[in-house]
Order: structure tokens, then sequence, then C-alpha cells
């Protein structure tokens, strides 16, 4: 497993992460023994980049990872998040409070079980609160001991910029697939220009990649996607197109879509690290075989050219949520 430096950091991580989301309900039902197979066997195959946040399963989450890591902390690279919340009435919102950026470190630390988190996001920026006093927050926790490096998602370039002159951002984290590639596209520039890395979550655009979303009925019932634009009825036919046009490459590469999706956006640049998530271990295993794809130019041009940037039909979220990326 090939590891690189993250952004600002000491930290070594593997190329590629795990993605711990979908371990707390938001794909359908999760099982946590499972899933803490998956997060074992992750360790044994190199994979020890570890995506949590307090907000997957409002903390289920982070304790399924504390129990995982159990006795292997020395062997794992802790990243979690805060800011996302909701009111007493079950609104969703966003705090980037500094009072509150204290309370929900210490939370996290408790339910993950650790000393200190290597890398900690704000989830989503709060409009309300300037970025440099919730950046400032965050430094006082590394100067605390309770962090150690700190990242940013969905924020804007001007964002990122005002955050990382009041301490080093080594990561920001947005959604970036083949499908799904505009604004991540357009954010590169600012983060190659600071030295930050790129987190890819949903490199494989919410399963669309995998080559297994074939009709509604492959999503289920009590999944989140089923409230995504990219999964409506109007824009299923198009996006399935889409990946459609990919698998000849894929045949020819001898490699599944999915691994051919993810050694495509691994092919974009070492600053870039996919966080594919999974609660199956067959499908660890499968992304994790991604690393043996070796495209050449020609082959990451025929990819990209097959699906354009912003062809995907359908916004990443609901239009709610749209409002709170890229501030």
């Amino acid at each position: 497993m090939e590891h690189r430096t993250l952004g600002h950091s000491s930290l070594s991580v593997p190329v590629l992460g795990l993605g711990c989301m979908s371990m707390s309900g938001t794909y359908g039902k999760g099982d946590d023994a499972q899933s803490i197979e998956v997060v074992h066997r992750a360790l044994d195959l190199g994979v020890n980049f570890l995506d949590s946040s307090d907000m997957y399963g409002f903390g289920h989450n982070e304790e399924l990872l504390g129990r995982a890591i159990h006795g292997r902390r020395d062997q794992v690279v802790v990243t979690t998040k805060f800011g996302q919340v909701r009111t007493p009435e079950g609104r969703a919102t966003v705090n980037g409070r500094p009072d509150y950026v204290v309370q929900a470190c210490d939370a996290s630390l408790k339910r993950l079980g650790v000393d200190v988190i290597d890398l900690y996001y704000q989830h989503r920026v709060d409009p309300t609160v300037p970025i440099e006093d919730t950046v400032g927050a965050m430094k006082r926790l590394i100067e605390q001991g309770k962090i150690r490096y700190l990242g940013l998602c969905e924020a804007a370039p001007a964002t990122v910029r005002r955050a990382h002159r009041i301490h080093p951002i080594s990561a920001l984290q947005s959604e970036f697939s083949l499908l799904y590639r505009v604004e991540a596209e357009a954010m590169l520039p600012t983060l190659r220009e600071l030295g930050i890395s790129f987190v890819a979550y949903s490199p494989l655009g919410r399963s669309w990649l995998s080559g297994r979303v074939e009709s509604l009925g492959d999503i289920p019932a009590d999944d989140r996607r089923r409230d995504h634009p990219r999964f409506q009825e109007s824009n299923f036919a198009k996006n399935l197109a889409l990946v459609r046009r990919i698998e000849p490459i894929a045949k020819e590469n001898n490699c599944t879509l999915a691994q051919l999706a993810l050694a495509w956006l691994l092919a974009q640049g070492q600053d870039i690290f996919p966080i594919p998530g999974t609660k199956r271990k067959d499908r660890l295993e499968e992304n994790v075989k991604a690393l043996a794809v070796q495209l050449d130019a020609r082959d990451v041009g025929r990819i990209s050219g097959a699906i354009p940037a912003g062809a995907a039909a359908g916004t990443r979220y609901p239009e709610a949520q749209m409002k709170g990326v890229g501030i």
C-alpha cells in the first residue's frame, strides 16, 4: 500500500482510505458486527485512513469506530468531523461557534475512545460565524493536545484561504468522482497553491460508478440516496447511460467499473486521496484492487471524454442541502 504525506501534516496515509458513513444507517440498515469486520479487514490491507463524523448516526459511527480500533489505535489515522447538528425540533443546521467546537471535540474523543484525533474537520462552514473564529478554536484544540491537524469540508476557495491564514489546513474534503467533478476541479488550483490535499468522498458517485445500479429498485426504500436528485426517475436513465459509456474501457483494462473509476481519480494527482465508503468486505477488497489498475494518459483521456465534466443529471444533494456547500 503506497503512502503519502497529507497536506501540511506529518501524517503518512494510504492513497486509498475508508469512508465509514454507510455503516451507520445512511444507505439502509447497518450491521455493527459486520462493519467492525470491514474495519479490521481494511487495517489488515493497509487501509488505515478511516473517516467518520459526529453526525453519522448522530454519534453511532464514532462509537462503532472506537470499538473497531480498540487495541489497534497505533495502526490508525483517525479522522472525524463536527458542525452538523439538529435543533430540538429536528431541523438540520450548522454550528461553528468556538464554544461548540470544544464541546463537539470532547464528545467525539469520548465516543472514539482516543486521546487525540489525527485530523479534525469542520463538516460544513457556518455562514453565521467568521471562519477565523471557528478555525481559531480548532487551533486551540491543537495547542491543548486534543487534535493534531485541521481540515475543512465543502468550503469555498476564499473561505479556505481565510482559514489557512489562521492555521495551516491539511485537507479539504468534498465529493469528487468521474461523474461529479466540476466543483472539485474548480477547487484544486487553490488547494495546490496552498499545499492542501484533497480528500475525495463519494469517489464512486454514491454507487453510480460501481456498475451495480441498474434500476431504482437497486436503491433500498430506507436508503438516503432515494432523496438525491441523481437517483430520481427524471435523471436515472441519463446517468445510467453515462456510466455504460465506460464499460468497454473497464473490460479492456480487465477491471470492474469501480476499479476503473478509482484508478481514474488517483491519476488526477498525488494530492488526491479517495475514501470510498462501504460496509461490505467484498466491496472493500474490490476497491483496494483498483491500486493495481495502471492507466496511461490515453486511457485517462478516454475516460474523461466518455463522461465529460458536468454531464451528470441531478445535483449532488437535494436543493436545501446544496445551500450548505461551497460557502
